[in-house]
């Protein structure tokens, strides 16, 4: 909500003033349902509760649960023109549910003699264990090291904030506010290339994040990549080139923990081991789990093996890395996966959208792929050939990969050890777009006319 008339260093000055009235709490969410659901949680130590699947309803889902596959029947969880028409909600449908919760809270807090929710945070003494329990087995739980709380109710038990207690998150000593947004002043006011080279540690999380928000409020998506490009040595922090858009790459020499390009939103990622090594990159872990996570456009050139559910939930970024552990690819919706090197268990589980080429050079591939919504074929169709060779070719140019230079010296030799993985009814979508674009359609009428035909069963094979 901040002005766009508002300069970098305003921008941050007032979110740093923001950010440090503000305080560390406690939030519970997860099926709340009811006042007396918020009571137990408040009690339990919550002091914010988040709703989701009941505002939901009230706006009218009907828990088709196909919210990752863009056809919603009802028009929520959908980007189709079409299907959002059927969208009958109202925001005065979500205040009017939460009203009766609320409502509900007070009746339960009249109960017990409570007037406000700041006296019923942590008083766990107003809860006691079911008598009669569901079956045997629940009548094992012991719940007391929870309910047995000696600061309930207590003189020293806290009812109001304290503002005293006001958490300083030191966003100002950020390597982000403290190093880049000086280093990087003019350009930001310009968009004038720039290049930065620092230092990072693992201390350092979310490095280039804040940068990234800046970019995005001044720029939009419409700078050319390589803009603004930071060379770091270390280690990275966990959350390391999080939500960086457009414009904005980060090459770390070193490695990085979990959450690595998370939200990846534009952005280039580079991570490649620091010069002089006497190991093999392509066989060892160089960036922690869960990297690409939520990824929705963007690039990363990984020079080393990912942990695991590398790439989960990645809607769009195209990414190339020398070996994933467990469940890589998974539940990923969109965007190309290119891994030069053995994958983990349960790969491609739940993978609803995208592609993924995997180099399966000992043929044991089919032994840790998750079947269920994917095939597994050669690379055979030219455009396929095309895209995995561009991608391991900007691979090599972004890191000096000794693995993807060895490919590309002999792709035609190892082009039919590499697989792509395919979910079938991403697969179906794409060969039916393309039988109405054989018809002189555009893109966005070719998907419309394919959803339609699929949904009605009426596509040709």
């Amino acid at each position: 909500g901040l002005p766009w008339e508002l300069g970098v260093a305003e921008t941050h000055q007032t979110l740093i003033e923001n950010d440090l009235r503000s305080r560390v709490i406690i939030e519970t969410d997860g099926k709340l349902m009811s006042g007396r659901d918020v009571a137990i949680a408040c009690m339990l130590g919550a002091e914010e509760f988040g709703f989701a699947t009941a505002p939901l309803v009230t706006m009218g889902c009907v828990m088709m649960r196909v919210c990752n596959l863009d056809t919603c029947p009802v028009g929520i969880a959908t980007q189709n023109p079409e299907l959002r028409k059927r969208f009958r909600g109202k925001p005065e449908y979500v205040v009017n549910f939460m009203r009766f919760i609320a409502q509900d809270l007070r009746e339960h807090m009249a109960k017990l003699g409570i007037r406000t929710v700041d006296e019923l945070v942590g008083r766990t003494d107003l809860l006691k264990p079911r008598v009669q329990t569901v079956n045997e087995r629940a009548a094992m739980v012991d719940l007391s090291a929870i309910l047995n709380n000696p600061y309930a109710n207590s003189k020293t038990h806290k009812t109001h904030f304290d503002p005293k207690d006001i958490y300083d998150f030191h966003l100002q000593k950020t390597v982000d506010l403290k190093v880049l947004e000086k280093k990087l002043s003019q350009a930001l006011v310009t968009g004038e290339h720039a290049e930065v080279e620092i230092p990072v540690s693992s201390t350092d999380r979310t490095l280039g994040t804040i940068l990234g928000s800046d970019i995005t409020r001044k720029f939009g998506d419409s700078l050319p990549d390589d803009t603004f490009v930071i060379h770091c040595k270390g280690g990275g922090g966990q959350s390391f080139g999080a939500f960086i858009p457009k414009g904005l790459t980060l090459h770390i020499e070193g490695d990085s923990n979990d959450y690595l390009g998370k939200g990846l939103s534009g952005g280039k990622i580079i991570v490649t081991p620091p010069k002089g090594i006497r190991f093999d990159p392509a066989e060892n872990i160089i960036i922690g789990n869960v990297a690409l996570y939520g990824a929705t456009s963007g690039k990363a050139f990984i020079e080393g093996v990912a942990g695991e559910r590398f790439c989960v939930r990645n809607s769009g970024a195209y990414a190339v890395v020398e070996g994933v552990g467990d469940h890589g690819c998974e539940y990923m919706t969109g965007g190309r996966v290119v891994v030069l090197g053995r994958t983990g268990k349960n790969f491609a589980a739940g993978m609803s959208g995208g592609i993924a080429y995997v180099w399966d050079r000992h043929r044991d591939l089919y032994l840790r792929l998750n079947k269920e919504l994917v095939s597994m074929d050669q690379v055979t169709e030219k455009h396929d050939i095309a895209e995995l060779k561009q991608m391991i070719t900007e691979h090599v140019e972004a890191t000096g990969s000794a693995r993807g230079k060895y490919i590309l010296a002999h792709f035609d030799e190892e082009l039919p050890n590499f697989k792509k993985i395919l979910p079938h009814d991403y697969d179906r979508m794409m060969r039916a777009i393309a039988q109405y674009e054989e018809k002189g359609m555009d893109r966005e009428q070719a998907s419309m006319e394919a959803f339609y035909a699929i949904v009605n069963g009426k596509e040709r094979v």
